[in-house]
């Protein structure tokens, strides 16, 4: 709740429209919107509820269409002869998403003259350049909560994962092997590291929506609690979790058994974790990072992995994004990594639809947006992404 107060009293705070602002109100007329989002092909009509692929178009299609709006939805969206390029001068809403990310580049944003709003169908707008975006007037919002849940509940699972040494034991089993204490296929020992999650210290590097609802889950699994964040949360919270603030990042490291990162990748984040920061965690640690990937620097994680001083990585955030297929994260030893999935189930995916479609809706009539929505409004960035 105190990062929705303080978004709530940074937007009610902002000035006036600068004069480069293109106004949010929509004028009367057909729109070009554009989305991208990835390719469901045979899954896409497998779920009518499957909506965040390029086939259910964010459930959209269907409604924009029959306000006489255009919509083009693609996958394509890297390169000079993309089909997100073809629509770039002309579009007025483009719809992106962080798990098929669109990045909206500088040069992007100066080409889209007639762009005037930006919307991400999840959480997490770093793919946009938020500062072109502000420069330019331009609008950025996203469905701010809509999948908390999702990643909450994942990175619990994946916590657990690394914990207990799961995936050597169940490549054992896909490949026909059973030794319990020896070697997996795979090369790694599997009861000698496998442990229990009680009465270890769990420490999150961010304590907002997903922070908050992670220490949540963990509590029953009488963990010691710890939390990093530039706000301090509720103390009724803090009293219900019984998780401690720790006001300094580098003070709380070596005291984790296990590190979450539950941070937004701003400039003040991007390579948070690098080779220094990482030496500071306790031989042994165990990294969760379903935040964004860039907030990892991406050799200091491999050596690490590679010494043991980080001793199992998981995490469904790459950079960039797809991952390329000699990515080094995809060989590092006890990884539990997946593609970019966390916050995009079909739960999910309903919800950010809904919020899509409600942010558009409120565009058409000329009304403002929830403030917690807003990453940039009226020339200005959001409080966390200064």
């Amino acid at each position: 709740m105190a990062m929705k107060r303080v978004a709530v009293h940074s937007f009610q705070a902002l000035s006036s429209s600068s004069p480069l602002t293109r106004h949010l109100h929509a004028t009367a007329g057909s729109k070009k919107i554009v989305g991208v989002f990835y390719k469901g092909n045979e899954y896409a009509k497998l779920n009518p509820n499957f909506v965040g692929c390029v086939e259910g178009a964010s459930g959209l299609r269907d409604w924009l269409e029959s306000q006489g709006h255009q919509y083009i939805v693609t996958d394509d969206k890297e390169g000079p002869h993309s089909e997100l390029e073809k629509h770039i001068p002309d579009l007025e809403v483009l719809i992106t998403t962080p798990f098929h990310p669109a990045y909206v580049t500088a040069e992007r944003i100066k080409r889209a003259k007639n762009l005037k709003l930006l919307l991400t169908a999840g959480i997490g707008s770093d793919h946009v350049d938020l500062n072109a975006a502000a420069a330019a007037g331009l609008t950025v919002a996203e469905v701010t909560g809509s999948n908390v849940v999702s990643v909450a509940e994942d990175e619990l699972m994946r916590i657990l994962i690394l914990v207990r040494n799961f995936v050597p034991g169940y490549n054992q089993v896909v490949n026909g092997d059973w030794n319990v204490a020896g070697i997996a296929y795979t090369g790694y020992y599997i009861a000698y590291r496998a442990y229990d999650l009680e009465g270890k210290t769990v420490g999150t590097v961010g304590a907002g929506r997903i922070g908050k609802r992670l220490l949540r889950r963990l509590k029953p699994f009488n963990c010691n609690l710890l939390y990093h964040d530039r706000i301090r949360i509720d103390p009724e919270l803090e009293k219900e979790t019984g998780a401690n603030f720790e006001e300094d990042l580098d003070a709380m490291l070596p005291k984790c058994d296990v590190v979450v990162i539950n941070t937004p990748l701003t400039e003040k984040t991007r390579g948070l974790f690098d080779k220094e920061r990482i030496a500071k965690c306790k031989k042994g640690v165990l990294f969760v990072n379903n935040a964004r990937g860039a907030i990892m620097d991406t050799q200091a994680v491999v050596d690490a992995c590679n010494s043991g001083h980080i001793a199992g990585y998981s995490g469904d955030v790459w950079h960039p994004q797809p991952a390329p297929e000699d990515h080094p994260w995809r060989y590092i030893p006890n990884q539990a990594m997946t593609p970019h999935i966390s916050g995009t189930t079909i739960d999910g995916q309903l919800r950010y639809a809904a919020g899509v479609k409600d942010m558009l809706e409120r565009y058409f009539k000329g009304e403002d947006f929830p403030a917690e929505n807003y990453i940039v409004k009226e020339g200005e960035l959001a409080s966390q992404y200064r």
